[in-house]
């Protein structure tokens, strides 16, 4: 498994990058398939957003869906172990469906399994989710632009499937092709811990 500790903008001094290496390379005992762990930090610089200005994101890549997760904190170590704790919770929520799968024990809907409050699924960023493809961003981060182009590959899937994965990567919304209507179809968190359902006509 390779990892990667990259900055947005933000250089990485080398005992924190070894220091991410070690914690990261615990994460294979979910999963030994995986392939490659990414770590971007970036620095928030907006004056509001002080007390927890650092950001740091974590991307696991794997043979499955992409698992991601972040967080932002007042320093860059307090991120990393909040953005672990949360990969390490997705990680296991993978590795307990692929159990589910090989019929170890009853299947159980996302909707229902996620129907009870947790603060691990409130929402963390924005944007579609799915095996990662092409990405492109800007360098600067100027109001009205599109800074982030994605990718990302359309295999159909049920809406179940397709919440199971909008949960993975910790977003609120997850765009995919329905396999039962054959449409575009956007998944989406409410209020309350719901979610809801949105198709393309025709």
């Amino acid at each position: 498994m390779d990892i990667v500790v990259k900055g947005r903008n933000v250089e990485v001094p080398d005992h924190y990058r070894q220091l991410a290496m070690e914690k990261l390379s615990r994460l294979e005992r979910y999963d030994h398939k995986l392939i490659e762990i990414d770590v971007e930090l970036s620095h928030e610089p907006n004056p509001r957003q002080s007390p927890v200005c650092q950001r740091v994101e974590i991307t696991a890549i794997c043979p499955g869906p992409v698992i991601r997760s972040e967080a932002r904190a007042k320093d860059f170590y307090s991120a990393l172990d909040l953005a672990l704790a949360k990969l390490e919770n997705r990680l296991r929520r993978a590795a307990d469906r692929r159990r589910v799968h090989h019929g170890n024990r009853t299947p159980i809907s996302v909707a229902a399994a996620t129907a009870s409050p947790n603060p691990d699924l409130l929402p963390s960023s924005n944007g579609a989710g799915g095996p990662a493809g092409a990405l492109m961003e800007a360098e600067d981060d100027l109001p009205g632009q599109i800074v982030r182009e994605k990718e990302h590959d359309a295999q159909p899937m049920t809406i179940d499937q397709a919440l199971f994965e909008m949960e993975l990567v910790g977003h609120d919304f997850f765009l995919f092709s329905d396999s039962d209507s054959g449409r575009a179809s956007v998944v989406y968190r409410r209020k309350g811990y719901a979610y809801g359902v949105i198709r393309l006509a025709g």
